[in-house]
């Protein structure tokens, strides 16, 4: 990996793969899979060094936190809780010693199974986990410790796990002030900081709560507060605090750092989805996948995919379809699966559950498939160190 270049960052259920190409964006070549198979839910890159961390982990490894000082050449763990594997190794010394393992103990223990997401801002690595943790690490990520203000949020008796369980999946940080970070669980909502993690305050509130009333989802209910079910959200660029984010019942937004939300759906063929996406340098360019529905199969409406963009911060919404399979389209496109370069024009790229990467390098105008037939797809970041 070279200063200009672009690669993009996979975290699949097999492993990291590494997408390469390049300055110019084109003649994608694939490597991996890294990190010994482990299942990766998240990978992503420091543009200043080239250091790559990937989170993951699982029931029977237990959780854990790769990196790769190198551009994913060599890669080492710091493994955070036991798994399945540890009680086998312990009870059978020639599996143990088959797998090298000794008996360590792990700073976390079985606190969690899973690392979700990862993020790198003002010189700390955060990390959120399976049940809802946020973690953080001042080293690289050779040890982290729990950030026990969100830990101890009043609040935190009463939050539901979506589907996939209590994740912390989403970290936005704010690129001058060390002291915002916001974070998104499923299915407990938005929860932010603006001193450096010391405290934390709910930011849930509906602006129009009344948009969310009369659905019955377990993992939304419609006050606004405890079971908000965010997907992903991001920090627009520039000054104040513009957030988007597509949750289980829409794509909203807040214009005050998510003390208050508006609904912008109107125009959208359906109001599930997972990822959102906003334009490195415009505030008002946003993209999004919707998918047909919670129950309904969670593909795209008519089997026929589009990535729909917004020029004007959620108020209409355009479909770009071209160069994406617009008949038989049964994937699924998860929260941490869409991305995007720095470009100008600006790239988006996003990777499905049936192991397909699509780019855009016209800001989703025209589509390309740059890889195929990987592992489920979990997340998609891009590293450019243009």
């Amino acid at each position: 990996m070279t200063s200009g270049s672009v690669t993009v960052l996979i975290g699949t259920t097999k492993g990291v793969f590494l997408l390469h190409g390049g300055a110019e964006r084109a003649g994608w070549t694939v490597s991996g899979p890294h990190c010994d198979g482990w299942p990766i839910n998240h990978v992503i890159g420091d543009p200043e060094t080239g250091t790559i961390w990937a989170g993951g982990g699982g029931d029977f490894t237990g959780a854990g936190v790769w990196m790769s000082p190198d551009g994913g050449e060599s890669w080492s763990k710091t493994r955070l809780t036991k798994g399945m594997m540890d009680d086998w190794a312990a009870n059978d010394p020639g599996f143990a010693e088959m797998i090298g393992w000794t008996d360590t103990p792990l700073p976390f223990g079985d606190a969690f199974q899973q690392v979700w997401s990862l993020h790198h801002a003002h010189g700390t690595l955060y990390a959120g986990t399976k049940p809802a943790k946020l973690l953080a690490s001042t080293d690289g990520g050779a040890q982290f410790a729990e950030v026990e203000a969100l830990a101890g949020h009043p609040s935190a008796k009463d939050w539901n796990p979506g589907a996939a369980g209590l994740v912390l999946h989403t970290l936005v940080s704010h690129p001058e002030d060390p002291g915002k970070l916001w974070v998104g669980i499923s299915a407990a909502g938005v929860f932010a900081t603006e001193d450096g993690g010391d405290s934390f305050e709910r930011r849930n509130r509906l602006s129009n709560a009344e948009a969310c009333e009369g659905h019955h989802h377990p993992a939304a209910p419609s006050d606004g507060e405890v079971g908000h079910c965010v997907h992903n959200m991001m920090r627009a660029p520039g000054q104040g605090d513009l957030l988007y984010q597509q949750n289980h019942h829409g794509v909203w937004r807040s214009s005050d750092g998510g003390r208050s939300w508006d609904d912008v759906t109107a125009g959208l063929p359906s109001t599930f989805g997972f990822p959102i996406r906003v334009h490195p340098r415009d505030p008002q360019t946003i993209w999004t996948l919707p998918l047909n529905g919670d129950m309904a199969g969670r593909f795209p409406p008519d089997a026929a995919c589009a990535v729909w963009r917004s020029r004007d911060g959620g108020d209409s919404w355009h479909p770009c379809r071209d160069g994406l399979p617009q008949e038989a389209c049964f994937f699924t496109v998860l929260r941490q699966a869409m991305a995007g370069d720095g470009r100008d024009p600006a790239g988006v790229y996003f990777g499905t559950n049936s192991g397909s990467i699509f780019a855009s390098l016209d800001e989703g105008d025209t589509w390309t498939e740059i890889a195929r037939h990987l592992p489920t797809i979990l997340s998609v970041e891009v590293l450019d160190r243009g």
